[in-house]
């Protein structure tokens, strides 16, 4: 199975794409992160169930790693993830 970029990055401005190199490799993460556990799920081995779920955890820490270099050059994303937060907390509360 290869993996295949969701977006065209020679197609992208100079001045996006180190962004969206970012969100592509937050995407790819993410997508590890979903195998990882699903695998996990049906596994019928403990260690091998528990090495999956260890590699997912890793897969999310690297999201954050991801997130944080976005958010430190993409002003618009920071706002927008607040913006998100508030209107959770007045939708449902949380």
């Amino acid at each position: 199975m290869m993996s295949q970029l969701p977006i065209d990055l020679t197609k992208v401005s100079k001045k996006d794409l180190d962004a969206e190199i970012l969100r592509v490799g937050i995407i790819a993460e993410l997508d590890a992160i979903n195998l990882y556990e699903q695998m996990a799920a049906v596994a019928q081995d403990k260690n091998i169930k528990a090495m999956l779920l260890d590699i997912a955890k890793e897969e999310k820490t690297h999201v954050g790693e991801f997130q944080t270099l976005l958010l430190n050059r993409d002003a618009q994303q920071v706002r927008e993830l607040k913006a998100g937060r508030e209107e959770i907390k007045k939708e449902v509360g949380e």
